[in-house]
């Protein structure tokens, strides 16, 4: 009998599913903060160094630095702003949405130190003389503008002008900001156009006050700012930059509607693909990854999370992985179906069977999305985050929302003969009178012996892998500016550009690059990297010159050599963490022979990717660290399904011989086999969307992703579990060797 309120369930929970979701989205989105990559900014990593001998970089000091930084960001306007403390002598800014970032870079790695001086350079009086929060901007009597500031002792600056008044007729104040000792001096600077101090008045009378005008050639934007810098005070330390990476505002812009546009493709073809093979199930899964997406946005809402272009990344591949838990459920069922079971039955089962296997595979990508966060800069701390939300969205989303959804329409009895809704054809049914604990399920993978050709798959991965070692050897890796330090210049022009044209513009402003590649649909894009690390004025120039020539501002990175060693480091270290915490939860829910396998194979997949972007000569930068720890934690889902369904089979079966146990191997490969392609097919949907729709930035990214994926559906398939075989045969002719001998020893 029908219950057609099961139906009704359905569609009102639906309805109103979608009516919150379509009420709400549109406000969660516009509260995600985006990250600098997608609307323009710059982070800086500095290395705090004391400015006296003898003086200690403390917790108090980086604390007091960091309020003075706070106070300057406040000058620039710029909406929350973001400043960390790293270790003992590091602080890292990250101000997105930044207008004008040269005059950013600037305020902030200026130290603001004001001095008064003589013309041979002595100190008179420094800005510990002046009122807190004294000084504004005004207007001279000329109507020029100028810096009033208030000091605190009329009596000292009677003193100082006294002073200089005696030194006539050299009876000149000169008046600095951030003076260097034995580099600047006023002699140097008095004939110049632009001499570095910023103004040098005769004193011709004495003054006893405490109110004193700051005159200089300025605008009245410079002498505000000069204002502010001083009221917000002097930094009590050095700021050195060691790592920095700015974004246009345009580039940000054009990578976010790109990569927005090839989420919409990815998840199309997605949603398409599990309707078409999955039928009624596969409604149910586009319905609960609609959900799951939304529930993303809204956790990263709460959050106050900052999204980002790899993030934005993680989130679509995160669709395609959720689909994994939902395949794996589905296939299940079809399973049972397949054996005769009731539509009721077969939900039951299916639902109860699949569980471990999809917390397993999800703990593992878990794995490796904690060793990412723990060990990533900000960009790839952002895809670690949105990956780990999007694991547990989907789980949530694919145990419970599915259940919940697919169950009404089950046990409304509609469907109960009508497995076809399901994607189980009626001729692949089973008598269930002739099922038996013993029977396997009926595939169209029977006559694919995987274990017999072993030693081929064997033989093909060690050629690749020798293949692999010899390029790493000769041809090595085209190690990008994170790794191998120096300066990467991202170049965007309203036309094609040349490589001449780049290097000719180079030239004008001294800078010669090591090499310049030209990208973009039209070669409107141009990717320059230096040996060297620019400093914060050649930036300036750079930036000012090309966005006055092509109109777009230029993205610029720099790495110094002391980080790229240290990122080389961690990303060795979040890799054998990475791979001994994977061991070590297989180990606990399988077997040490089963974790062995599973390492090796992704390990194998791992360095196959590395042999490739060798071959390719490829730039191998963060991103492609994010990309090798994502596909170990991705690629060691199949295997686990594959070792989950063996674990199972063996439970049925009594193993005494090495046939036993390559029968079952093969048993379970050929019932995995649909969901193994299945799974990797709608990551690789959203990976091959990326690459062709996508921005360039992650380019490189998802061309890890993709051969990855591919290399992860071969290992699971043709080397984890023939490994198994190997070491599980030898642990059986030894037990076998050893119970014959005491069977053949004479009882005393």
């Amino acid at each position: 009998m029908v219950k057609r309120s099961r139906i009704i369930a359905f569609f009102l929970l639906v309805v109103l599913l979608g009516g919150m979701m379509g009420l709400t989205a549109e406000k969660i989105v516009k509260n995600i903060k985006l990250g600098l990559d997608l609307q323009g900014g710059f982070e800086i990593l500095y290395e705090v160094k004391p400015t006296k001998e003898g003086e200690k970089i403390t917790k108090d000091v980086l604390l007091s630095t960091v309020s003075a930084l706070n106070k300057r960001i406040n000058v620039l306007g710029v909406s929350e702003p973001r400043i960390d403390v790293e270790g003992n002598n590091r602080i890292r800014v990250q101000l997105a949405g930044v207008k004008d970032q040269n005059k950013a870079r600037e305020i902030l790695s200026t130290e603001a130190k004001l001095t008064f001086r003589d013309v041979h350079d002595n100190v008179l009086m420094d800005g510990s003389d002046l009122v807190e929060g004294g000084a504004k901007q005004t207007f001279d009597d000329k109507g020029k503008p100028s810096v009033a500031i208030q000091l605190k002792d009329a009596n000292k600056f009677k003193e100082v002008t006294q002073k200089v008044l005696s030194m006539a007729p050299n009876n000149v104040l000169v008046i600095w900001l951030d003076f260097e000792e034995g580099v600047d001096s006023y002699a140097k600077e008095v004939g110049k156009e632009h001499p570095k101090f910023i103004s040098a008045a005769q004193v011709n009378e004495v003054f006893n006050q405490t109110d004193v005008s700051i005159v200089g050639n300025f605008t009245v934007e410079e002498a505000k700012q000069l204002a502010d810098l001083l009221n917000a005070g002097a930094l009590p330390v050095e700021l050195k930059e060691i790592y920095s990476t700015s974004v246009g505002a345009q580039f940000g812009e054009q990578a976010l509607q790109e990569t927005i546009l090839a989420g919409i493709i990815g998840v199309a073809l997605i949603f398409i693909f599990m309707i078409v093979f999955y039928r009624l199930p596969g409604i149910v899964a586009v319905i609960t990854l609609s959900i799951y997406i939304y529930l993303i946005l809204l956790i990263f809402d709460w959050m106050n999370g900052v999204l980002t272009l790899p993030g934005i990344a993680a989130l679509i591949l995160g669709v395609g992985m959720a689909v994994d838990a939902n395949i794996i459920t589905y296939e299940r069922i079809k399973d049972e179906l397949k054996l005769g079971k009731s539509l009721m039955s077969a939900y039951r089962i299916g639902n109860r069977g699949s569980f471990g296997t999809i917390l397993d595979a999800n703990i593992t990508t878990i794995i490796a999305g904690v060793v990412l966060f723990a060990y990533g800069t900000s960009s790839v701390k952002g895809f670690a985050t949105m990956l780990i939300i999007s694991i547990l969205a989907s789980f949530i989303t694919a145990i419970y929302g599915t259940r919940l959804l697919l169950g009404l329409l089950v046990k409304s009895r509609l469907f109960d003969k009508k497995p076809h809704y399901f994607g189980v054809n009626p001729k692949d049914i089973l008598d269930i009178a002739k099922v038996t604990d013993d029977t396997d399920v009926p595939t169209k993978f029977e006559r694919l012996d995987f274990v017999k050709r072993s030693k081929l798959f064997f033989a093909i991965s060690g050629a690749l892998t020798i293949i692999g070692v010899v390029l790493l050897l000769t041809a090595k890796l085209n190690l990008g500016i994170d790794f191998s330090s120096g300066t990467r210049v991202d170049l965007m022009s309203k036309k094609p550009l040349t490589i001449e044209e780049v290097k000719d513009e180079l030239n004008e402003l001294h800078l010669e690059p090591k090499d310049v590649v030209l990208s973009g649909n039209n070669n409107d894009m141009a990717i320059v990297r230096f040996l060297g690390v620019l400093d914060q004025k050649e930036i300036s120039k750079l930036k000012s010159h090309f966005k006055e020539k092509y109109g777009v501002e230029p993205n610029v990175s720099v790495v110094s050599p002391t980080v790229g060693k240290e990122l080389a480091r961690n990303a060795f270290i979040a890799v054998l963490i990475a791979s001994v915490g994977i061991i070590i939860y297989v180990t606990v829910r399988f077997e040490m022979y089963m974790a062995l396998a599973a390492i090796i194979a992704l390990l194998h997949d791992a360095f196959l990717v590395v042999a490739f972007f060798s071959l390719t000569r490829l730039e191998v930068d963060l991103t492609f660290i994010a990309a090798v720890l994502t596909i170990i934690g991705y690629s060691i889902n199949d295997t686990i399904v594959t070792f989950d369904r063996i674990r199972h089979i063996m439970k049925k079966r009594k193993v005494k011989t090495v046939d036993d146990l390559k029968d079952i191997v093969n048993k379970a490969l050929q019932q995995t086999f649909t969901r193994s392609i299945n799974t990797v097919l709608t990551v690789i949907f959203t990976v091959i969307a990326l690459l062709i729709f996508g921005s360039d930035s992650i380019r490189n990214f998802n061309l890890a992703l993709l051969v990855g994926l591919v290399c992860g559906v071969y290992s699971s398939l043709f080397i984890a579990s023939q490994l198994w075989v190997v070491w599980k045969a030898k642990q059986l002719k030894t037990g076998t060797q050893k119970r014959d001998q005491l069977e053949a020893e004479p009882e005393v």
